[in-house]
């Protein structure tokens, strides 16, 4: 193994063969006519071989390429109609924010009471339980010197379980296209795609010069949200492009599954499993609420509060015919709640557990 570690070259061939392998799993599940195909088969595959410790890589550039192409298929689906009907859900989205961070509290206490001995720092458990982004809570679990590794692996065990459960269930119980009600629109122009990609492109790059978190996916859809919002329709998003993209997204995340990692504290990912599971259950029960007072579909609803990533539970919406727009709206003010308040809330925890030596 050490061979494929020495230089940018053997980088890039674990690179080029990490996605070769990710787009046989992603035709094989396409074939067998999975849910989310080219994100559930490159998933499950880069994780489980990676976990074995098959000399799996995934790249920066192509990660930050996929998240540009999704950030851009998301904001096609806000036409002034759909931002209307967006921002009447304004009371809905709070609630949801409330909900994830009630939830996130909850998981903490979990974890806390799961593995209560001193293997298990509240800092960790904490940033670990946070709803947000996998890599921001491992930030901030670094700054306050706790078990970073704990906290990414936990993050990558959720959002994992909530992917691969969440569209297969939906597929066994009949929910495809249950959701018509939220769109998006439009045929392919090469001209109008080439000035669309340029655009968001630059949105992200301004992100991500401003150091914005997860730059790529917002960028990109701020921008496109102002052009679709504004009655500009370019381009629609090639198919192509979106399965190349959820791919991208799906090597990244699998990738994370180390031999170390799934070692280290087997019981700690057996308690973020469980965790996971319990979470899902009660969204599941949160959403149903949420859909009766809003006049929601409950599917829709599940995923726009579930405890799964923003780009993840957006595709899924997409591929499945739900409502893309609200889920989409919903997780990305989630993901910059939680991204401010976490910080905050954890000295609030902190200052209690001190008072309580």
């Amino acid at each position: 193994m050490a061979g494929w570690s020495a230089g940018p070259r053997s980088a890039g061939l674990r690179v080029a063969g990490t996605l070769l392998l990710a787009a046989a799993a992603g035709a094989a599940a396409q074939a067998l006519h999975w849910p989310l195909p080219w994100v559930i088969g490159p998933l499950l595959v880069t994780a489980l071989g990676s976990a074995a410790g098959l000399p799996l890589a995934a790249s920066h550039r192509l990660r930050n390429a996929g998240q540009w192409l999704i950030g851009t298929a998301l904001g096609l689906y806000f036409t002034p109609v759909v931002v209307a009907v967006v921002a009447g859900l304004a009371p809905a989205i709070a609630l949801g924010v409330a909900w994830a961070l009630l939830l996130g509290h909850g998981f903490y206490l979990f974890l806390r009471r799961w593995e209560p001995g001193p293997a298990l720092q509240p800092a960790s458990a904490y940033f670990a339980a946070a709803i947000g982004g996998a890599s921001e809570m491992a930030l901030l679990a670094e700054r306050e010197r706790a078990q970073v590794d704990r906290v990414a692996s936990a993050h990558s065990l959720r959002v994992l379980i909530v992917v691969v459960l969440i569209p297969f269930t939906y597929q066994a119980v009949g929910v495809h296209g249950a959701d018509q009600a939220i769109q998006a629109t439009g045929m392919v122009q090469p001209a109008g795609l080439l000035m669309l990609l340029a655009a968001t492109a630059a949105g992200g790059a301004v992100m991500q010069a401003l150091r914005v978190p997860n730059p790529w996916v917002l960028g990109a859809l701020a921008v496109c949200m102002v052009l679709t919002g504004s009655g500009v329709s370019w381009s629609a998003m090639p198919r192509p492009l979106a399965d190349a993209a959820q791919l991208a997204i799906a090597v990244t995340l699998g990738v994370r599954f180390t031999p170390d990692s799934v070692r280290a504290a087997p019981r700690w990912l057996g308690a973020v499993a469980l965790g996971t599971l319990g979470m899902i259950g009660l969204s599941a029960g949160f959403a149903a609420l949420l859909a009766w007072g809003w006049g929601l579909h409950p599917a829709t609803a599940l995923l726009a509060t579930s405890p799964g990533g923003m780009a993840e539970m957006a595709i899924t919406a997409s591929v499945l015919g739900l409502g893309v727009p609200v889920v989409t709206a919903f997780h990305v003010v989630r993901y910059a709640a939680v991204l401010v308040l976490t910080g905050p809330l954890w000295r609030l925890e902190a200052a209690r557990l001190a008072r309580r030596g």
